[in-house]
């Protein structure tokens, strides 16, 4: 399935910030896209007449529910082809050329260590995933800490779900922080990693990092500066 093309037909986009779109993909011929919690797909867009160059992946926002729906978040990028292209040509109705579900970025078959979602931007996608799959299957688990970065309040994704899913999953503490000043803002402010290191009291733990590569550079060497080993860290970089 991984190495099969799809048609997917975009059934719905919604503006979600200034900058990201939502869109919901349908894939008609499959009566369940499975996945797990955490996996991307790969689009092939007509951007280029090179495959490799046309290819653009993107974190599943969306969890596994059984239907041939998936969720993607998307932010577009200056200058960027393949964003550009689904901004400005892909709207309801249109056909998108898709293949997946691919990636290891997923829960570990055992929670038993505190799970550090650790994220900025739209790399709340996946950790968005993996909390709705925790709730939806009223999964055992262990403190779950999710660690979201963005400049301003208004750049928060899924906000308003995440304040509620704190409320009704048991022991799920979100966290968002503002790079910029913002008045009004009651919230932390600041930079993902201050918060990953106050919480961090060298408990077993899994660190996923999802986001650009200058936070998940940073991440990793504050994280095996706290003690852990590298194998206590999973990674999905974006860019």
């Amino acid at each position: 399935m991984a190495d099969q093309w799809y048609k997917g037909l975009v059934t719905r986009i919604v503006q979600e910030t200034h900058n990201t779109r939502r869109f919901w993909i349908q894939v008609p011929e499959m009566e369940q896209f499975n996945f797990k919690a955490g996996q991307f797909v790969t689009l092939d867009l007509p951007i280029h007449e090179q495959k490799n160059k046309r290819w653009r992946s993107y974190s599943i926002a969306s969890p596994p529910d059984g239907s041939n729906v998936i969720e993607l978040v998307i932010v577009l990028l200056e200058g960027g082809a393949g964003t550009n292209y689904l901004f400005n040509h892909v709207g309801e109705g249109s056909e998108l050329i898709l293949k997946g579900p691919l990636g290891h970025f997923t829960l570990p078959e055992q929670l038993d260590k505190d799970l550090f979602f650790i994220c900025t931007g739209t790399g709340i996608a996946p950790f968005r995933s993996m909390a709705q799959y925790i709730k939806a299957h009223d999964l055992p688990h262990p403190p779950i800490h999710l660690i979201y970065g963005c400049r301003q309040q208004c750049d928060l994704l899924y906000a308003a779900e995440m304040w509620e899913l704190e409320k009704e999953l048991t022991d799920f503490h979100y966290t968002p922080t503002l790079s910029r000043d913002e008045n009004g803002w009651l919230g932390r402010k600041g930079y993902v990693h201050l918060i990953y290191e106050e919480l961090a009291k060298n408990q077993p733990a899994h660190f996923f990092l999802c986001g650009w590569k200058n936070m998940i550079d940073e991440a990793k060497h504050r994280i095996l500066a706290l003690g852990y080993d590298r194998h206590d860290i999973h990674q999905e970089l974006y860019g």
